[in-house]
């Protein structure tokens, strides 16, 4: 697995705020013995940073990484449904069959890999918003992977309908880069 960068970490915790609520989150991360304080959070951004710590930025096998990680899938998992998760292990497994001794790219194969991450994206985008999309599949991509993803432009979802959260769940999400 990649580690997330500090941005991309106050990102995910951002998200997960903003699907539950500030201290409804703060709320259940306390349940799930990810925090001991019960003090309110007072922002996002504040509470992303007390979890980096606690975590390592996920590196640490503590209560708090194994938290953000299952409220993380929780909500992913919800918003792809069965349909959505199967479409996206078959192109997974495209991905993998790029990857060769110890995760690492095999050279020949770096255009194809580009093409499958690319649809990976698009097809995850559409159905959980292209920022959430990136974010997750940094989150759960070996290194090599999530360097090339972080160096891609983001997959153009303009064709993509937006749901009240700012995310485009629908329509058709093209593989081509924005302009």
């Amino acid at each position: 697995m990649a580690n997330l960068k500090v941005e991309e970490f106050n990102q995910l915790i951002e998200f997960l705020a903003d699907d539950h609520g500030l201290q409804r989150l703060r709320d259940k991360l306390v349940r799930l013995n990810a925090l001991v304080t019960r003090r309110k959070a007072s922002s996002p951004s504040r509470l992303a940073s007390q979890l980096y710590t606690l975590t390592g930025g996920l590196r640490r096998e503590v209560p708090a990484t194994i938290a953000i990680h299952s409220l993380w899938a929780e909500q992913i998992n919800q918003r792809l449904g069965e349909d959505g998760e199967k479409a996206l292990e078959k192109i997974a497994e495209d991905i993998n069959a790029c990857l060769g001794e110890r995760d690492r790219i095999i050279e020949d194969k770096s255009d194809e890999i580009d093409g499958h991450i690319r649809r990976y994206e698009s097809q995850l985008a559409s159905l959980v918003g292209p920022d959430r999309a990136r974010i997750d599949m940094i989150l759960k991509a070996v290194p090599d992977v999530a360097e090339k993803l972080r160096t891609m432009p983001p997959a153009d979802t303009s064709g993509a309908t937006k749901d009240d959260a700012g995310d485009t769940p629908a329509g058709e999400a093209s593989a081509a880069p924005e302009s």
